[in-house]
């Protein structure tokens, strides 16, 4: 049974050969006619040589199978010369890939996987932080054609140190989505995200201590190409990306934050400056801002909204990954012109100092608070709230499902879907995420995953 498996999954390989748009039988059409100008040019040389004498009458025969039936004479080369064409043309194509390919993939699954994903939708994904690149994750076996635009606002950890010291703009979030969109996602993820621990230096600390190494790659390509977006296209040459990392602007920039904070029993609106601080102020965010406000988007992440077939928001931290971007003035009108339906993910579980005892409406809300009419079509949420919140570990505090109020815009629609991971269900499943954001290109949506609005 295996045995027959094993035959059939190896036929049906076979006839992805012949599969339209892979670029490949245009190619071994024009083989095979060069072979027969070949051996054309074979024939009439072989018989301008018997004219002259030079050529042994017992070679003629047997070089042209004269002592064969007519028919056999044209079948015999034709199939023969055919199959040692294919075989070369396969061992030469095996060779020229070996490179590329997976060890245990077949060469023309190779092919046609690269060919379809060269051919599939321009999506555009708008975020930062750590959740976003479970949708690029998700969506790369589907498309080569995926741009994520990054919020250059965070000022934390090792991103806010190298900003600090070197004026770069912050890696950390540029550095996620690298490993997500890389040919070998595994080793690059354990790679880039490698952080060195606490070796004794002279001062009796590492200076390299808490540095993710994949942020000292691009700190290291920013000096030797001159700027973070030259940087940024090295890495994509380096690590072979399945798509483009972007900045939502190249200017330097700081998030601040109105926050309201209880002290005793009057509510204080206070002004935070900086993306690390807005969630441990305590208290419950007002709205967020750019400084300066003014900034001019990156031109690239402009064009690439324009070209997209679907734009994706998060997902990620609503005030501190996803608007930081939106607030970039140039880049928030380009979301409000694109054609492409724009998709809000919402995150599965409320993020303490940020959307403490959001719903999905209050995500919705916050959204259209900051950003033009225009910018928001779509809501994707998840509607299973099922998985124990104790899985994985965590405590998970799930995001609410309900219906926008009166005041959100005609237009804008919720879909509901099970978008959790199971094991860690305070996290969105890459595959059920990716599955569920490209089943929105399709005009097929059945209407039972749509939460009515009123």
């Amino acid at each position: 049974m295996q045995k027959d498996n094993k035959v059939r999954q190896a036929i049906f390989s076979q006839r992805r050969w012949f599969t339209l748009g892979i670029g490949l039988k245009r190619w071994l059409v024009l083989s095979l006619l060069g072979a027969g100008l070949v051996g054309m040019g074979i024939v009439f040389g072989a018989l301008w040589l018997q004219q002259q004498g030079w050529l042994p009458d017992s070679i003629f025969k047997f070089v042209f199978l004269q002592d064969l039936p007519v028919l056999w004479r044209i079948v015999l080369p034709l199939f023969l010369g055919g199959a040692v064409v294919l075989f070369a043309i396969a061992r030469l194509g095996t060779n020229l890939v070996a490179p590329f390919r997976a060890p245990d993939q077949d060469v023309v699954e190779s092919l046609y996987d690269y060919s379809r994903r060269g051919r599939g939708p321009h999506i555009v994904a708008i975020g930062g932080g750590t959740g976003m690149p479970s949708l690029l994750r998700g969506l790369r076996p589907y498309t080569h054609n995926i741009t994520a635009i990054v919020t250059v606002a965070d000022d934390g950890g090792s991103s806010g140190r190298l900003r600090e010291e070197f004026g770069l703009l912050p890696p950390g979030d540029f550095r996620n989505n690298l490993a997500a969109l890389a040919r070998d996602e595994t080793l690059m993820t354990q790679v880039l995200q490698y952080r060195f621990g606490g070796a004794v230096g002279q001062n009796g600390k590492s200076e390299l201590q808490g540095h993710a190494f994949g942020n000292l790659l691009l700190a290291a390509l920013t000096g030797i190409t001159g700027s973070f977006d030259e940087a940024l296209l090295a890495a994509e040459r380096v690590l072979a990306l399945r798509g483009r990392v972007l900045p939502s602007t190249l200017a330097e920039v700081r998030l601040a934050a109105d926050v309201m904070v209880q002290e005793g029993e009057t509510a204080v609106l206070h002004y935070i400056i900086g993306e690390s601080l807005i969630p441990k102020a305590g208290g419950q965010i007002q709205h967020v801002y750019l400084e300066p406000h003014d900034v001019r988007a990156y031109p690239p992440a402009i064009q690439a909204i324009f070209r997209a077939d679907l734009i994706v928001m998060g997902p990620g931290s609503l005030y501190t990954s996803i608007l930081p971007n939106l607030l970039v003035p140039d880049l928030a009108e380009a979301l409000r012109r694109a054609q492409a339906p724009k998709i809000y993910v919402c995150n599965l579980a409320i993020q303490p100092g940020e959307t403490d005892n959001y719903t999905v409406a209050d995500h919705v809300t916050a959204i259209l608070q900051h950003v033009p009419t225009g910018c928001l079509d779509i809501v994707l949420a998840n509607d299973n709230l099922s998985v124990p919140a104790e899985q994985g570990g965590g405590k998970t505090i799930y995001v609410q499902p309900n219906r926008l109020p009166p005041t959100v815009p005609e237009q804008v629609k919720i879909i509901m879907a099970d978008l959790v991971d199971e094991e860690r269900p305070w996290r969105h499943d890459s595959q059920k995420l990716a599955q569920a954001v490209l089943s929105l290109l399709s005009d097929n949506r059945k209407t039972s995953n749509v939460m009515p609005k009123r």
